[in-house]
């Protein structure tokens, strides 16, 4: 058996299997310590409680339009700033004047306390969605257009003596180098990175509350209902979820060879065809 061996190989049906059983634990002890612990329900209610408030919400907390407020704002974040960033990284990560012109203030900008600048967005953007989508993409692109750049320095020396020797142009080397390679490495930092937008939401959506589960999950709290804010940060969670998995697909459907083991158009191959070109 390989379930603790260091480094060791399960099936994808055995990783289900306990991922079900991780579940059943999670939700064992969280009701063994609502039925059997002080722990007042104020603070820590029960998953039947929780369970049923989805029903409240549903009825009465116009759930689905707040749900569907939150997707919307976060889908328009992260791809403005995929649209933003990838230029943006490119342009740093293979212009040196660029690079050293903003890169580093990119770098340190990581360090930066999003909700300390909410004041300036709205100064900038207002108050109505379209601030919430730019803070949003903000927030992305401070970590993602750094890891582009870093992509394109993770690039082989090999591969670019090889494809100097072969007398590319410049246009030649980005796309038959530069962005086949940084772009299959790119879409997993995306996926990761995406998820900030959702970690920000009940910060953003307070600004000028139009709806949204952040919005709900502060007026949750105003009004002492744990079981709302429990069930509010479970949807999220989910949502996050099926947000990863499509991100995953999508990552498979563009480049099957990081997922199945299919035969990758090597580097090489691309070499040989800009070979045939230059004849």
């Amino acid at each position: 058996m390989n379930l603790f061996k260091i480094e060791g190989e399960i099936s994808k049906g055995m990783s289900l299997t306990i991922s079900i059983i991780g579940f059943i634990l999670l939700m064992v002890i969280w009701q063994l310590l609502t039925s059997y612990s002080n722990i007042p329900s104020s603070i820590l209610p029960s998953p039947y409680k929780v369970l049923i408030s989805f029903g409240d919400l549903y009825s009465t907390e116009h759930l689905t339009t707040n749900a569907w407020f939150s997707i919307k704002l976060n889908l328009l974040g992260y791809m403005e700033a995929i649209l933003i960033s990838i230029p943006l990284g490119f342009l740093m990560g293979l212009i040196p004047f660029f690079r050293s012109l903003i890169s580093q203030y990119f770098n340190a900008f990581r360090f930066l306390p999003l909700p300390a600048v909410t004041g300036v967005f709205v100064a900038w953007f207002g108050i109505e969605i379209g601030m919430k989508v730019h803070f949003l993409s903000f927030g992305i692109m401070l970590y993602l257009i750094p890891v582009i750049v870093q992509r394109i320095d993770e690039i082989e020396s090999i591969h670019k003596q090889t494809i100097i020797t072969l007398g590319a142009s410049a246009w030649s080397k980005i796309k038959h180098l530069y962005f086949p390679y940084a772009i299959s490495k790119i879409s997993d930092d995306i996926r990761v990175l995406v998820a900030i937008s959702w970690t920000y939401i009940v910060i953003v959506e307070l600004l000028n509350k139009e709806g949204g589960l952040g919005a709900m999950i502060f007026t949750a709290a105003k009004q002492s209902r744990t079981d709302f804010i429990f069930a509010l940060v479970l949807l999220i969670i989910m949502f996050g979820y099926i947000q990863d998995i499509l991100f995953r697909e999508i990552d498979k459907f563009y480049f099957p060879f990081k997922h199945d083991g299919q035969i990758k158009t090597t580097l090489g191959e691309k070499f040989s065809t800009l070979i045939i070109k230059n004849k």
